[in-house]
């Protein structure tokens, strides 16, 4: 998936024609200045750090400001800022607005229905996660006739709205709609949804894109989103890899046998810290390329566990050991396996020739490799 930005999110909304408050991008404190004296962002304004972690506001990336000289000294108070492991490096400036509400305004894919669903709640300005359910309105939207009158309607009442108030929600969650389709998006949300004097205003925009549809949308080519830089080398070589903050390195073969071993680490106290979903591949060249980013992620212990169905153990084990040989000796790290299923004695016999210690039980090659990752021989 690709997250956008706020700004770039913003830009998403504008061309849909959703409300928003005037304001610009800058990438310099100079540049914030600029904004502000030249009048093409009004005063009283907000500055704000363009980051994909949320909690701005809590953690110093917002400020508000009241002439030029105090833009100018909130941009250099967030420029710059490590903000969760982001460090930021663009800020969006906008008009300062006085708001009588905030709500809460999303369509997002509900993979469980595989439909999506329109979200409400008069609780905006918070994550959603902390809103209690009983306080959030879902309805799920046929794809087909589109987001459909008593919808938006139900969606009004959900919010408190009427009159002139319900009629610029409808034309927001027809604009919202539009841009869920026209961009292939996973999430289109506005929080807070500001009522002001004249309407409803989106204060916050959040959009994330299916990257699966990326051939569609060139104008996203250039966006990284939050992947750290060794998950941009391993989506490029179109492994499944994700880290975390652990110290414990998976490699398993399927979605779900990879979070189960993740579980299963984590019941015996381990803390796992990246892993690595070979899928249904045993081609030992791909497997060597797996095992070489997993061991440039630097963890303390690996734990391999795979089931050989289609995918044949002795090639995933003969790929691993190929990888080993050409990890520097001060960089290696022990590594546990357990390999079932096709041709499984022909890999345990490759993995035990080349030192690596094979367990048939998944509970106990588990605890070894949390014992392993803890410096137990």
């Amino acid at each position: 998936m690709v997250k956008l930005a706020e700004w770039r999110g913003k830009e998403v909304f504008r061309k849909y024609g959703v409300p928003l408050p005037r304001g610009a991008v800058a990438r310099s404190v100079d540049e914030a200045e600029s904004l502000v004296r030249s009048g093409r962002v009004p005063l009283p304004c907000v500055v704000k750090a363009q980051v994909l972690a949320g909690g701005r506001g809590k953690g110093g990336a917002v400020r508000f400001a009241s002439t030029p000289e105090e833009a100018r000294s909130a941009a250099t108070a967030i420029l710059g800022l490590d903000f969760k492991g982001e460090k930021v490096r663009e800020l969006l400036l906008e008009e300062k607005l006085a708001f009588t509400r905030e709500l809460y305004v999303s369509i997002t894919l509900d993979r469980a229905r595989r439909l999506p669903v329109l979200m409400t709640s008069g609780r905006g300005g918070v994550e959603i996660e902390s809103v209690p359910d009983a306080e959030i309105d879902r309805q799920p939207i046929d794809p087909f006739p589109g987001l459909a009158g008593y919808e938006r309607r139900r969606a009004a009442h959900a919010l408190g709205l009427s009159g002139d108030t319900a009629r610029s929600l409808d034309r927001i969650l027809d604009a919202l709609w539009r841009a869920f389709q026209g961009e292939d998006a996973e999430l289109v949300e506005v929080n807070p949804l500001a009522l002001v004097d004249g309407g409803l205003v989106a204060l916050d925009a959040k959009v994330i894109v299916e990257d699966d549809a990326a051939f569609r949308h060139p104008e996203y080519a250039d966006i990284r989103d939050d992947r750290t830089p060794l998950e941009e080398i391993a989506r490029e070589k179109e492994i499944a890899f994700v880290q975390l903050d652990g110290n414990i390195g998976v490699i398993a073969n399927g979605a779900g046998l990879t979070m189960a071993t993740l579980d299963v680490l984590k019941e015996f106290g381990g803390d796992p810290g990246v892993f690595l979903d070979l899928g249904g591949t045993d081609d030992p060249k791909k497997v060597t390329e797996a095992f070489l980013l997993m061991a440039q992620a630097k963890p303390r212990a690996v734990f391999l566990n795979i089931f050989g169905g289609v995918t044949r153990c002795d090639t995933v084990a003969t790929g691993l050991v190929q990888a080993m040989g050409q990890v520097a000796p001060e960089d290696r790290f022990p590594l546990v396996a357990r390999i079932r299923g096709n041709n499984e004695k022909e890999g345990i016999e490759i993995l035990r020739a080349a030192g690596v210690v094979a367990v048939p039980s998944l509970k106990e090659s588990a605890q070894a490799t949390v014992a392993a990752a803890r410096g137990a021989t």
